[in-house]
């Protein structure tokens, strides 16, 4: 009988003797599976991706080196999508007889990879194909496993030792062309170095990537600078969007990949210097952020995917606490959560971003505050957003203003409409103005009419209406566009006075920014507001103020307007300049005008802002008496005298 040490030594004795039988048949039979693999390769390339897969030349060098020559992939009817002149490598034979291709050495030697798109041709669309396997099923996804897998692919991929020489990326996108040509890539040691060329059909610079890189212990510090002086720039994207971007260098750590409990972990940190960027949705200058990084703690799971709470991402002075999720074990949910510790107000005013709030410029506070948002958005229940915005605050107030000087509201001041980047007329907003109305002349229906179509709330929110926000983000999200604002008098008040009309992403943060500051500081009283904002607006062309509004309409004070006179001013503030399109050409508003008319006067009247004795305007028709009458189509009546005498018979027989 053979002892159980005698039995485990006689297995282990048959598997290596398997093993070195495999490996022998490997090594004997391996020219004839190198071709087979090749050819099985280019089948499949041109089954699936309609395209051309050629080696003109391979071998196999020593026990486990490969030496490929002149190899290509073209697709039909397009450019070359890569030609390589010559690839040498070796593979660890071990993981290849567990199924895992694990590079040990990589040597490339003149070569070049290009994407094309001619007309709407490209050469690389057969691949962005998406597999028919994979969109049949009905399997969910395991984030974290497939995550893991193909992360691990890739770094098996990464040879530890790799010597690069003239491989060429090249771009053309109807001829927006971009060139990155690496001139020297070499790995040893676990220290990466490379010289790359780029040229674009707007500049030329030289890069640089150095740092550590540990691709079997998925650990890796690189850094990416400009060897030449000046800021990298970003290619490609100054001629297909327009948006200019630059930086002076990045830093990318990756501190551990690691897959348990059925969670992917992945942590480092991630820097970026002097990002600097321009296009016109964003602001009419330059955005320049000095110093920005993210200490980052990426999740996932079987079905989620967030970056964790303990991550810390800073810009300048502030600090911050992100946690972004993506959620699909019930429904698919967005969520959103960012938690700004406690810190002083200046440090914030000071830290934000050169070009993006240049009305802050200057501007000093006092005291300090910490800051929380919770948002998440449930793509199938879409009203059940979750919109909760908290600011707390310590001593905080301002002591200097900047470029917007919220103070003066309080006072007379110069208002200059800005439409399409031109300045319009001087408008003097105070008793110095003949056209300008104080708010206890105004008609109370034109109060009641406006406050009712564009801010309900007005004297009882902060600046913002949550329940609008979370209506206007839930209807964004939906549709993909900006199609819905929520927009207060508050908010109106600031665009106009101190703002422009520009839809960029700085105006609108500006916008918010300043709105808390006004609203929550209590520097101007709302009824103040209520009256600028009325002798500010713009209510038809070149018409300014109900002042100006009342008598180019009605021939009327603001004092003297009817409730229906008051109702078709408010209605028409979002499109002033629009206003002969409710009219028909008898010169009486137009049927879809009067349903609009009688929808809100219902819903005054179940507001309890109309009494009983005000419904008779109900019936009552809107005629323009003043010179916006002249812009009506209206049709002369026929005056012709009718013959009385003459008449006009039809017979039948």
């Amino acid at each position: 009988m053979r002892t159980r040490k005698q039995k485990i030594f006689l297995v282990a004795k048959i598997v290596v003797a398997f093993a070195l039988l495999a490996i022998i048949g490997i090594f004997s039979f391996r020219e004839a599976l190198l071709q087979q693999i090749i050819a099985k390769t280019a089948n499949k390339m041109e089954a699936d991706y309609d395209s051309r897969f050629v080696v003109k030349k391979a071998a196999f060098e020593g026990f486990s080196g490969v030496h490929l020559a002149d190899i290509s992939l073209v697709p039909n009817h397009a450019d070359t999508l890569f030609n390589i002149h010559e690839i040498k490598t070796t593979v660890n034979v071990w993981r290849l007889m567990l199924g895992e291709v694990q590079l040990g050495t990589l040597e490339i030697k003149k070569g070049y990879i290009q994407l094309t798109k001619k007309g709407e041709v490209k050469n690389f669309a057969a691949f962005l194909k998406r597999n028919k396997d994979e969109e049949n099923t009905s399997d969910k996804k395991d984030y974290a496993a497939f995550a893991y897998r193909i992360i691990s692919r890739v770094l098996n991929l990464i040879p530890t030792d790799m010597k690069v020489e003239n491989l060429t990326f090249k771009l053309d996108d109807n001829g927006k062309k971009a060139t990155i040509g690496i001139q020297k890539l070499v790995l040893a040691n676990k220290e990466l170095e490379t010289s790359i060329d780029v040229q674009t059909n707007t500049f030329a610079q030289r890069w640089k990537i150095k740092g550590f890189t540990d691709p079997r212990n998925k650990k890796a510090d690189i850094r990416f600078f400009n060897i030449d002086t000046g800021a990298i720039k970003v290619p490609y994207f100054d001629e297909r969007y327009n948006l200019v971007s630059s930086f002076d260098s990045i830093r990318l750590n990756v501190e551990n990949i690691d897959k348990s409990g059925g969670e992917l972990h992945i942590d480092g940190f991630s820097s970026i210097a002097n990002l600097k960027i321009n296009h016109r949705r964003i602001a009419q200058k330059d955005v320049l952020i000095k110093n920005a990084r993210l200490d980052y703690r990426l999740l996932l799971g079987a079905d989620f995917m967030a970056v964790d709470s303990s991550s810390t991402a800073q810009f300048n002075k502030v600090k911050f606490h992100p946690y972004l999720a993506y959620e699909t074990e019930e429904d698919t949910v967005y969520k959103l959560k960012v938690k700004i510790p406690k810190m002083k107000a200046q440090d914030f005013i000071t830290s934000l971003p050169d070009g993006l709030f240049t009305h802050f410029q200057g501007m000093e506070a006092e005291g300090t505050f910490d800051y929380y948002l919770d948002f998440a958005y449930n793509k199938n229940k879409p009203n059940d957003l979750v919109f909760n915005s908290n600011l707390k605050k310590e001593n905080l107030r301002i002591t200097k203003y900047g470029e917007a000087n919220l103070n003066k509201l309080n006072g007379e001041f110069i208002y200059r409409a800005i439409i399409n980047g031109v300045l319009q007329r001087p408008v003097l907003v105070g008793t110095s103005n003949v056209n300008y109305t104080p708010l206890d002349q105004i008609s109370p229906y034109l109060q009641k009419c406006v406050l009712t179509t564009e801010d309900p709330s007005f004297f009882s929110h902060h600046g913002f209406i949550n329940e609008a926000f979370k209506q206007s983000i839930a209807k964004n999200i939906r549709t993909r566009k900006f199609s819905r604002g929520a927009s207060t008098i508050s908010m109106q008040l600031i665009k106009n006075v101190f703002l422009t009309r520009e839809k960029t992403l700085s105006r609108k943060l500006e916008e918010i920014l300043l709105v808390y500051i006004l609203e929550n500081n209590r520097i101007v009283s709302k009824e103040r507001m209520l009256e600028v904002y009325f002798n500010i607006i713009e209510w038809g062309p070149n018409v300014y103020g109900i002042g100006e509004a009342a008598q180019y309409y009605f021939q009327k004070t603001p004092a003297e307007l009817t409730f229906n006179e008051c109702l078709y001013l408010a209605r028409i503030i979002p499109s002033p300049k629009k206003f002969m399109y409710q009219f028909n050409d008898e010169g009486m508003l137009k049927e879809s005008a009067m349903k609009q008319v009688s929808f809100l006067t219902n819903l005054m009247i179940r507001r309890g802002l109309l009494t009983v004795d005000d419904t008779i305007f109900k019936k009552e028709q809107t005629i323009l008496t003043g010179p916006a009458k002249s812009l009506l189509r209206i049709k002369e009546k026929d005056t012709t005298v009718v013959d009385s005498l003459k008449i006009d018979e039809e017979f039948e027989f």
